[in-house]
Formats: C-alpha cells, structure tokens, sequence
C-alpha cells in the first residue's frame, strides 16, 4: 500500500513539474489517458488489498438456537392454559403450556390398579408353589402306600392267604399313585416357573406393568410444557381451547434460545485466503446506525449446497450459470464480544469487515474508516420515500 501511494505521489509530483511547473512538455490527450491508466492500476492495488487483507460483507445475520415446541403426549390434548407471554423472558424450567391432565391421570390410575392387582398375584402364585410341593409330598405317600400294600397282597398271594385279584388291585393303584406324583410333579414345576418369571429380581407381569405405568406418568407430566432453556417466545399464537397431540403435526411454538448466539456473514470465496479463527471483526447492525460492535472470527463454513448432489438414476447435467447469476459464497461464524447479547436479537442483519493482519496498519484503518461510514449511512438508508 504504501509502495502505492508512493508511486502515485511521484508521478502526481513529476508530472505537475513537466506539465505545468516547468512545462517542459505540453499537456495531451493521450498524456491524459496515459495518466488515467497509470493512475486506475495504481488504484486497483487499494482495492485487491482491501478486498483480502479486510475482506468486507454487507450480509451478515445474527443467529440464534430455536427449539420448536412440540406436545409429547399420546392422542390430541385440549390446552387449558398458556402460562407465558411473548417476547418475556423465561428460565429453564419454567411452565409455558398447560394441557388436560385428566386423561392422563385416569390412565395412571387404572396402571397403579393393576400394578397393585399383580403384586397380589406374585404372593398367590408363591402360594401356589406351597400347594403344588404339599400335593407332591402327598402323592410320594400315597406312592409308598400303594408299594407297601402291593408287595403285602402279593406275598399273601403266594402263600394263599389273599387273593390274586388283591394284589393285581395295588399293582393298578401303584400305576396310578405314580402317575398322581408326576402330575404333581409337572404341578410344581409350571408354578415354580411362574413365579421365578422375572427380570433382575422383579416378576414380569410386575416389571411390564410397572414399566407402562412409568411410561403413563412421563405423559402426564408433559401435560405441563416447560422452557427447555433460559430463552423468550415471539409471535404466540396458542391460546386455551385449542388442541395439540399426536394428531396435529408440526410444532405449537417456537422458542427462542438465549444461549449461544452468532453471527453469519457471506464472502466471495476468494476472499477468504488469508481468514483464520481468532482474526478480529467489526460488525455494524442496521439496527443500531452509527454503532460498531467488536467481534472475532469462530469458523470458516467452507461448504456450500452447490456442491452436493441429492442421490438418484438420473444422471446430472453439467450446464453454465447464466452470467447474471450470482457467485457463490462461503459463510464465516462469528462471535460478538459485547457481553449484553441480548442486544443482538434474531434475524438482525448488517455488515461485517475481517482484519486478518490486526486492527493497525494502513489496510486496516480504511477499512474501518469504510465500515464506520456504512454505520453512519444507516441513519439515512434504506430512505422512507
């Protein structure tokens, strides 16, 4: 720059010796283009500099996390109150909606029934164990019995003493004794089985219900939506009487999240070369006219849609952009300093200017001397007529 302003200085120096000092020369026409040439190249070291060293966007934005808030419950739910009022500011946490808890709460309560119906049947299917063993221990008595009397009519038999048809009577009650143990048997192993039916400890039946109980109660409590984070609500349009669920689609509200907010500001690609994170940014909102905020560079978005190509049998076409379409850009993140940043609503736009060697030097003092007219323009642009 400075080699720049030199050179124009001396040839304005010499020329105005030559030409009109000492006028050793007379002043042309084509004197005059030449200079003009001279002096337009001279001017375009200003511009490529500027243009690099402090690339300047006049499309910057403020951005801010939203949260769209939609109802979390199991069939359409009338709202019977809006707990909020827009554009207020609200702390995580806070009630913002309140809808019909009633259908919820009866669901809970037919649960908590059941849950207490089924922690009756654990300790009747316990009980059922103790009936199966006693009728097992019964039927093993009735099998020794039928043993001992088998073997006693049968000895009796061989020594004529009783008769055959005696003994053939305890063989067949034999049969059937042993039978009577392994039902008994099966008995106890069906209620031992249905009452060790469990999952770490607890019975399913027990485990199912209580996990649709749980289920039941994490509904009714979003019968209550609450702030999802310290943040405002604009343009509220939900008002008591109205109904929302699993039928309406799409969002009743969307909220505004304090935390976390930037700036995005479009660049020509090319002026991005020497942008790093961290450089320094001056940014100059609309909203606020003959004002400059201090700000520094987060990230460098080098991406964008055009180059990304939606999967599908059609083969792409390769076609020129028409020359009035315009060059496509990349985004820059960036931090705002200011530590009120509720001073930097959503939506708020302006312009930004990069300083990638510092705030000093000769670069970057036009620049700002070029962002802070653009501030001050603001009090008399876009005009009211």
């Amino acid at each position: 720059m400075i080699l720049a302003i030199a050179l124009i200085v001396i040839y304005s120096t010499v020329a105005w010796l030559v030409f009109f000092k000492y006028k050793l020369l007379r002043w042309s026409i084509p004197w005059a283009i030449f200079s003009s040439f001279f002096l337009l190249h001279a001017l375009l070291i200003f511009m490529i500099g500027l243009r690099f060293v402090t690339p300047f966007s006049r499309h910057a934005t403020v951005v801010q996390h939203t949260i769209q808030l939609t109802p979390r419950l199991t069939e359409p739910t009338l709202v019977t109150a809006v707990l909020v009022k827009p554009d207020e500011p609200v702390k995580k946490g806070q009630p913002l909606f309140q809808f019909d808890k009633r259908p919820y709460e009866y669901n809970v309560r037919s649960l908590e029934a059941q849950l207490a119906e089924a922690d009756q049947g654990v300790l009747i299917l316990k009980a059922d164990v103790d009936v199966a063993t006693e009728n097992l221990s019964k039927a093993r008595a009735d099998l020794e019995y039928a043993k001992f009397q088998q073997n006693l009519f049968i000895g009796l038999a061989k020594q004529g003493a009783g008769t055959e048809e005696d003994a053939q009577k305890w063989s067949a009650q034999l049969k059937i004794a042993q039978a009577s143990v392994r039902e008994a048997k099966s008995q106890l192993e069906r209620a031992e089985l249905k009452y060790h039916s469990d999952i770490d400890g607890v019975n399913t039946t027990v485990a199912a219900i209580e996990s649709q109980l749980k289920l039941a109660r994490y509904y009714l409590d979003n019968t209550t939506m609450v702030a999802p984070e310290d943040g405002r609500i604009i343009n509220l349009q939900v008002r008591p009487g109205m109904v929302a669920g699993e039928v309406r689609f799409g969002a009743i509200a969307t909220f505004i999240c304090d935390d976390d907010r930037y700036l995005i500001a479009q660049y020509f690609m090319e002026n991005l070369k020497y942008v790093k994170p961290g450089q320094p940014v001056e940014v100059a909102l609309d909203l606020y006219p003959g004002q400059i905020f201090k700000a520094h560079v987060d990230a460098i978005w080098k991406g964008s849609g055009q180059g990304q190509f939606t999967p599908s049998g059609t083969l792409p076409h390769f076609l020129p952009k028409p020359p009035e379409a315009p060059q496509g850009q990349f985004v820059v993140k960036i931090m705002l300093d200011d530590p009120d940043q509720s001073l930097f609503p959503i939506g708020a736009q302006g312009a930004a200017a990069i300083y990638t060697p510092g705030m000093t030097g000769p670069w970057a003092a036009l620049r700002r001397i070029g962002i802070r007219t653009h501030s001050w323009l603001n009090w008399l642009y876009p005009m009211p007529f």
